[in-house]
């Protein structure tokens, strides 16, 4: 039966299941990436002030999503090893008792943030443009039903090794939303609130899409019926001890991004924050491959972890790392090489012309932000698949608010390096916490083999 194989994959290969779970996980997350450089692009043709008002929001909303990707972390490893100690009851319960938790935080989530929107936009140094910063702010921020409940379906479809069907709407998303942009931010006149009702609508069709799977089709290895829920808070405990902490990185990176801009601001004025969102939204088309290669690689390790297999988990540590550093050499150097005819897709209209130049030299820096992030990625999913959300917590409190930090301030304020010294900040911050968090996660394994025995 190929629900059987899918789970004998992850169980029992684990090169072959990273390799099987990851290419889906990258298209559709390159997929995204580019929808936010497509999206940069039409923002773009507004001016300056319009593409910094995204910028200003960026943060705040990838914070959403990390909070989301975080509770998703947390069902996933949950229910990986479950299935790998072959549990299936106890997985299927944890399944239905992740989708309520979803709907539970999104709902708090949702009316927290639209209450804090304006007071932390104007903390963050948007004043100037503040009006045009609410208008997209409040209406993405407002959608982040379409984030949370997608990113929850998504991750117990993955931890099951369906992973079509936790990848795919995500492509989708990507897809409608560079379609409906121009038509709503132009065609409709909306301007920048046209961006954002194009975001909420691009996620909440393909939301439906795996909904209809989930609670109507019903064929999945593990089947989800609410109509079988029975709160235990075991359970609720369990996803959270990885998913609060996986949560919580994303708000320090969101926290890290939003220090950044207002250096930025303070430094060189809003024209250096659009162009660090322009060039960010580049970078992160190098964070595709790696985020699909330590998704899967979470899977796989928390079915070693579940197994008490050793060997299996050092396998998906060092094999993601290795395909994933394979990728970021080749990412960086052709961000690196084409720097300046990619900076003109954001600098195409006469208002955003003054980017261009801004857009190559920052990019000339940033790129390398990406060349020894495998690292780091593989030993924090690694750890939130074993259930120690704590500890890549820490690892990346140490990493992003400690070195970036004080590596950008640094560079930029000490060394009278401006902006620029931000850029190689980051990068010399980056680098420095990955490698530490590659070392401690062997370690770490190598001091508690004992975790791994039956």
């Amino acid at each position: 039966m190929e629900k059987t194989e899918e789970i004998d994959l992850i169980v029992n290969h684990p090169k072959k299941a990273i390799n099987k779970l990851a290419l889906p996980i990258i298209i559709s997350n390159f997929f995204m990436m580019l929808n936010n450089i497509i999206d940069g692009i039409w923002v773009a043709g507004l001016g300056p002030d319009a593409l910094a008002a995204v910028g200003f929001v960026t943060p705040l909303f990838l914070a959403m999503v990390g909070f989301a990707n975080g509770l998703g972390a947390g069902s996933n490893s949950l229910i990986a090893r479950y299935i790998g100690a072959e549990d299936y009851h106890s997985a299927g319960n944890s399944a239905i008792h992740s989708i309520m938790l979803s709907v539970i935080v999104t709902v708090i989530a949702t009316i927290v943030m639209l209450i804090m929107l304006k007071p932390l936009l104007l903390t963050m140094g948007a004043g100037e443009i503040i009006d045009l910063t609410m208008t997209y702010g409040s209406i993405v921020i407002g959608g982040v039903f379409s984030i949370f409940l997608p990113a929850m379906m998504a991750a117990i479809f993955r931890s099951q090794g369906e992973i079509k069907r936790a990848s795919y709407p995500l492509l989708f998303t990507a897809i409608i939303n560079m379609i409906l942009d121009p038509i709503f931010i132009y065609y409709f006149n909306l301007g920048v609130g046209g961006a954002a009702v194009a975001t909420v609508l691009a996620g909440t069709l393909p939301m439906l899409m795996m909904m209809y799977w989930m609670f109507y089709k019903r064929d999945s290895f593990l089947e989800v019926k609410m109509s079988e829920y029975k709160r235990d808070l075991g359970i609720y405990k369990d996803i959270l001890v990885v998913g609060i902490p996986a949560s919580l990185e994303q708000f320090i990176l969101s926290f890290v991004s939003i220090l950044m801009n207002y250096w930025l601001t303070t430094l060189s004025g809003t024209i250096a924050v659009a162009a660090y969102t322009a060039t960010w939204r580049l970078v992160a088309m190098g964070l595709a491959p790696l985020i699909g290669i330590g998704m899967a690689a979470l899977t796989v390790g928390g079915a070693a972890y579940g197994a008490r297999n050793l060997d299996n988990f050092k396998t998906a540590l060092n094999y993601g790392v290795k395909i994933g550093l394979i990728s970021s050499v080749i990412v960086c150097t052709v961000l690196f090489v084409f720097a300046e005819p990619l900076s003109y897709i954001f600098s195409y209209s006469t208002d955003s012309a003054v980017l261009s130049q801004r857009v190559v030299d920052c990019l000339h820096i940033l790129c390398f932000f990406l060349l020894l992030m495998p690292f780091g990625i593989l030993a924090g999913n690694l750890f939130q698949s074993m259930g120690k959300g704590t500890i890549s917590l820490g690892l990346t409190f140490f990493r992003a608010f400690i070195l970036e930090v004080i590596f950008s301030g640094l560079f930029a304020f000490v060394f009278g390096m401006a902006d620029f010294g931000i850029y190689i900040g980051m990068v010399v911050g980056m680098s420095i916490g990955c490698i530490f968090n590659y070392a401690f996660i062997n370690y770490y394994l190598n001091k508690n083999k004992h975790l791994f025995v039956t």
